[in-house]
Formats: C-alpha cells, structure tokens, sequence
C-alpha cells in the first residue's frame, strides 16, 4: 500500500509525463516549419533553418557513411545516423532542415533525421 504522500508524488509524475507526451505530440505534428528560418549566412549557430535548392556536389566521407553536400553553395552535413535512407546526386532539388553551426570558421547545415532531407 502506498502512503498518502507517495500516492501523489505517482500522481504528480504521470500528470507529467503526459504533458511532455502531449507536447511532443502536438509539436510533431504542427511540424519543423513553423520552428525554423530560411538560411542565410548570418544565421546564428544553433539555429534551426530551412534550406532549399540543388545539390551542386556530393562527396561520401572517408568512413563511406557520412555525407557532405553543397546546396547552392552551402555546405551542409549528413551525419551516417542521418544518412540512411537518404537517396541523393548532384543536380537533385532538395529542401532540408538542419541547425546551423560553424565548422573550420565556414557556416553549414547538419541535419539530424533523415526525414529532413526531401527531394522536391
């Protein structure tokens, strides 16, 4: 049997969980869009973006997973977790979204699931 006040410690945590359940839900469902800005090269670390264009090169890194690309210009980076899945050439119109960092003082794309990556 559990005492009064482990009863509402259980009751506190399971009304919390299914707000972060909740919240997860409806954001999932309402979609990156409305979370990111178009890309720009001022665009600050850490900030999700949303980038469409063509892939002008595709170079798969030493380890044979990753994936670097150019998409009108901008390098953007496709770690192997991301990768798989992902079906992509030069000349393909792509949109993506990623989060922007710095990498060898240069602004880039990493995506982070490869559900973002779409070919247009």
């Amino acid at each position: 049997m559990l005492t009064r006040q482990e009863r509402n410690a259980f009751i506190l945590l399971a009304v919390v969980t299914l707000a972060v359940v909740a919240g997860f839900i409806i954001i999932e469902s309402v979609g990156k869009s409305n979370f990111s800005t178009r890309f720009t090269r001022t665009s600050a670390d850490g900030t999700l973006v949303l980038l469409e264009g063509t892939v002008d090169r595709l170079v798969v890194t030493k380890n044979g997973a990753d994936l670097i690309l150019d998409v009108n210009g901008t390098p953007v980076f496709i770690p192997a977790s991301s990768a798989r899945g992902v079906s992509l050439k030069k000349g393909d119109a792509v949109q993506l979204y990623g989060i922007v960092q710095t990498y060898r003082g240069e602004k880039e794309i990493m995506i982070q699931q490869p559900g973002d990556v779409r070919l247009l």
